[in-house]
């Protein structure tokens, strides 16, 4: 896949309700399963650079602070963790969770993949 159709297939999930990114995320899932195993490619040595973490806002929104952590942490790949993003944005509109608590939750989530992804597990989320 090309740079401008990630870019584009993005945006489109970023424009959708949590609700639909989670099945769009579960069929893409379900079609992945369904495929033929790729063949393993070498790793290649990469320098990832260290996210430049600023202070919170204070009154911050969820949404404003994946927007943020998306921004420190540019070097992730958002989709790996578009299911529990949605999921904590869900629980923060419609189950009424303290948006504090969920971007506690959010920054430990982009933290970890970042650690992941730095000791060279970033395929296995």
């Amino acid at each position: 896949m090309s740079r401008k159709q990630q870019d584009k297939l993005i945006g489109v999930l970023e424009s959708l309700s949590p609700a639909d990114q989670t099945a769009v995320l579960s069929f893409a899932e379900f079609l992945l399963s369904r495929a033929p195993t790729a063949k393993a490619v070498p790793a290649v040595a990469v320098d990832i650079p260290e996210p430049e973490l600023g202070a919170r806002p204070q009154d911050e929104k969820v949404v404003a602070a994946i927007k943020r952590l998306s921004k420190v942490y540019y070097m992730l790949d958002k989709s790996k963790m578009l299911g529990v993003t949605s999921e904590l944005v869900t629980q923060h509109i419609l189950q009424g969770r303290e948006a504090v608590a969920v971007i506690d939750e959010l920054e430990q989530v982009f933290a970890d993949h970042y650690r992941q992804l730095k000791q060279g597990d970033g395929e296995k989320s």
